[in-house]
């Protein structure tokens, strides 16, 4: 039996374009041969719809749509499509009137629907919000295959298949739905994901299923919505293993696909026998990203290109300091948007300094975006003015510094607005955990490119990035001999907002600090663990101390891409007003 495995891009709430692409899906599957295609979680609507759910003439709108579609298919082809079902129920009695469901078509009509037994509440997950843990039984159909035989095919959906408490050494859930699927003695499993990105998930997902295969001697077919929507990107990755564990396809992270593999009984002793090894060929085992900074840039490249283009901008315009941050961020748009739909604009002060002017320049000719200068001198003497008789007697500080950052906010938002740009701010993680950010300054815009992004890890980018072919990763009629300037990765990065500036002056060391906020975000140790561990004291004391002050910027700051466990976005829930400091 063929199976389909359709890694598509949805947009959220565009019933009528997902409904598109799934029948775009349905007639290449078909052309392929394959007798069953399955489409990601909630493929209708896109994932995730969050408070759309909330509207009754959404729900109306999905159902119509799912009828609709139905019609449209091949009648030959069964399809599961992930969708919202009703249940029945009142909230306003108790329990949630919706299911995150996955429809099976077939035959010009809906012949059953599965409906997701485990809802994940926790990081960017809130389906409790929505949904009502669907029952424990009706989860597989049948299908005959080429032969004539009966093939039994359990359904689950995404979060069903993370809960086996041998893998994980502990169950975060009553239920097993693969275990309870192997006991029914189902052929197959097959599950409809849509599992956001962060470092290194696809080779967790694989080696979960492999287990999960191998305990449970079942074949498992997973697909996974691709793209970006929001603060989230979901990478695709869609593959399957057989009962051995074996990967026997793969679908191309980052961008849609279709993977087709057809899975065959195998007779022994005369008698049929559970689905075993699939026959696939070679070009359906994409490869993996040969490396962290690979996978990292291709996160980054799709979660703007798809915030942009889903957000209805074509064009994208941000900051040019000279520095790393704004490098990088400038690299990514031209790469996820085309370098001459992104405007660098130059803002030098007095302190700038000379080289941050030529590495800027430097940098915005090799990666072949347009420039502009606009030197703040001017608005920074009339805000000295206007603030002179309040001032006065001051010494010059924070205010002032920040100032700079405001005045050249402002003049981003308002290229942004008079060209119909999307501004993308190009601060980083560890600057965001401690506040070393300027709001309604270098915050602004519509969208934090790399606020997900370690600085140390803003580094290690910028060197892969300059192993790279730059008309391959930038779009480029000819190449570059480095796409970032060597000067930009070697110079202390500095803010340059009074003279000598250097961000060491105010910071520990990025290495010593990246370490200290892993620890404190991402592993939730105790200050007094990390102090253990061998930092120093009042240096661990002092960066706690950042990251609770600097709580409400974060609140107020650009929705930022996702690519890590522990990010700054929907999955992080920090009170602003609070007096714990652990």
């Amino acid at each position: 039996m063929k199976f389909t495995l359709a890694q598509l891009n949805p947009t959220v709430g565009a019933l009528e374009q997902n409904a598109q692409q799934i029948l775009a899906a349905a007639a290449e599957a078909q052309t392929q041969g394959a007798q069953v295609l399955l489409t990601p979680e909630l493929s209708l609507c896109g994932y995730p719809p969050r408070d759309l759910l909330l509207q009754p003439s959404f729900i109306a709108a999905m159902d119509g749509m799912l009828q609709q579609l139905s019609q449209e298919l091949p009648p030959e082809l069964w399809v599961l499509v992930g969708t919202v079902s009703e249940n029945g129920r009142s909230p306003q009695v108790g329990g949630k009137s919706l299911f995150n469901s996955s429809a099976l078509l077939h035959g010009g009509k809906i012949q059953q629907v599965f409906h997701k037994r485990l809802l994940p509440t926790y990081d960017v997950f809130d389906e409790h919000r929505y949904f009502e843990p669907g029952p424990g039984e009706q989860h597989t159909f049948s299908v005959a295959d080429a032969s004539g035989s009966s093939i039994k095919i359990g359904v689950t959906i995404c979060e069903d298949l993370w809960n086996d408490e041998e893998f994980w050494g502990k169950r975060s859930y009553a239920a097993n739905p693969i275990a309870d699927l192997a006991q029914q003695e189902v052929d197959v499993i097959v599950n409809l994901s849509a599992s956001p990105y962060s470092l290194d998930k696809q080779r967790l997902r694989e080696t979960m299923l492999q287990h999960l295969a191998q305990r449970y001697k079942q074949p498992i077919l997973y697909v996974n919505q691709v793209g970006g929507n929001d603060d989230l990107v979901f990478d695709g990755g869609s593959f399957g293993v057989d009962r051995q564990g074996s990967v026997i396809c793969r679908a191309p992270s980052f961008e849609t696909a279709l993977v087709t593999t057809t899975l065959e009984l195998k007779t022994v002793d005369s008698e049929a026998t559970a689905l075993d090894t699939p026959h696939t060929k070679t070009a359906s085992l994409a490869p993996l990203p040969q490396c962290e900074s690979e996978e990292l840039w291709q996160a980054l490249v799709l979660g703007v290109r798809d915030y942009a283009s889903k957000c209805g901008f074509s064009t994208a315009v941000l900051g040019l300091s000279g520095g790393i941050d704004s490098a990088l961020v400038a690299a990514i748009a031209a790469a996820a948007l085309g370098p001459k739909n992104v405007l660098g604009i130059l803002m030098p002060s007095p302190y700038s300094s000379n080289h941050s002017i030529t590495d800027a320049k430097a940098l915005a000719h090799t990666i072949g975006i347009p420039i502009e200068t606009i030197p703040i001198q001017p608005a920074m003497t009339a805000f000295d003015q206007s603030l002179k008789p309040l001032f006065e007697g001051t010494e010059f500080g924070v205010a002032e510094e920040n100032l700079q950052s405001r005045i050249r906010g402002t003049l981003l938002m308002a290229v942004a607005n008079k060209f119909g740009h999307l501004l993308i701010t190009t601060g980083n993680k560890s600057e965001m955990a401690v506040g070393y950010c300027t709001l309604y300054g270098d915050m602004n815009g519509g969208l934090a490119a790399i606020a997900d992004v370690p600085k140390t890890k803003v580094f290690e980018l910028c060197r892969w990035l300059n192993t790279q072919p730059s008309p391959d990763i930038l779009q480029l009629s000819v190449a570059a001999p480095e796409i970032i300037p060597t000067n930009i990765i070697t110079k202390p990065p500095s803010a340059e907002l009074k003279p000598g500036q250097v961000d060491q002056d105010s910071l520990p060391p990025y290495e010593i600090l990246d370490d200290i906020l892993d620890r404190l975000i991402c592993q939730h140790q105790a200050a007094q663990d990390v102090i253990t561990a061998g930092f120093d004291c009042d240096t661990v004391k002092r960066v706690l101390s950042l990251i609770n002050r600097s709580e409400f910027k974060r609140k107020q700051a650009a929705p930022g891409i996702k690519v890590t466990d522990r990010a700054f976005g929907t999955g992080w829930r920090m009170p602003i007003a609070k007096r714990w400091y652990s």
